[in-house]
């Protein structure tokens, strides 16, 4: 089976897909292609409530966009403790974290140049 180019916004959309799947919390897009020097062109930050439901959530994710468009990621990290799980589809890099580790480090603050789009949920939290 032969991988085909997948746009970012498809990306993007399976990417949200399955966070939502799984009841991630707190979802934003940050848009950082205006900003000089960046690794990637768009963040997603949400958080889960336990190490376990971070998992679940980089779990859904993968399996969301291996089955749709045959994609992994080209590195994830974090997920032994699970407080803050990285992964970099290198265009676009997930943040999950849980809840306390978000607020530390507060991404949407460092990168407070970049166009925040907040991802209205489904579900009521």
């Amino acid at each position: 089976m032969q991988k085909r180019k997948s746009s970012a916004d498809e990306l993007i959309a399976l990417i949200l897909s399955g966070i939502e799947e799984v009841k991630g919390h707190d979802i934003n897009l940050l848009d950082l292609r205006d900003i000089e020097n960046t690794v990637c062109d768009y963040f997603i930050i949400c958080n889960g409530t336990s190490n376990t439901h971070v998992n679940a959530i980089v779990g859904s994710i993968q399996k969301t966009v291996s089955k749709a468009i045959q994609d992994k990621p080209w590195h994830v990290e974090g997920s032994d403790n699970a407080e803050w799980v990285l992964m970099d589809y290198v265009n676009v890099v997930v943040h999950v974290f849980q809840k306390q580790v978000r607020e530390y480090y507060d991404i949407e603050g460092l990168w407070g140049d970049a166009k925040v789009t907040s991802v209205e949920s489904s579900f009521k939290q």
